[in-house]
């Protein structure tokens, strides 16, 4: 059941992921037609962004640093003698 919940969790992620750079893209070639007056969809972006590019953001974001903490946080990362490193990347 955890590994069906894990898979379908890395899925939703990588949708995730793949949203982000399509409305980035999207924001760009809008960007670039406004400007040109060339009409490419920025009215539909300004009217997509809070209901579905924010969000999506948004868990992209806290994913991130979920996953940031819980590695951190559990140990993942051997060190010699198992400290942390300081800010030169050195262990004290």
């Amino acid at each position: 059941m955890k590994e069906q919940f894990v898979k379908w969790l890395n899925r939703i992620l990588i949708f995730d992921v793949f949203l982000v750079i399509a409305g980035f893209l999207w924001f760009a070639v809008a960007v670039i037609g406004e400007s040109t007056g060339i009409p490419l969809g920025f009215k539909l972006f300004q009217r997509l962004w809070l209901p579905l590019f924010n969000p999506a953001i948004s868990i992209l974001i806290s994913w991130g640093q979920g996953v940031g903490c819980g590695v951190w946080g559990v140990g993942f990362y051997r060190f010699s003698g198992g400290q942390l490193p300081n800010f030169q990347g050195k262990s004290t």
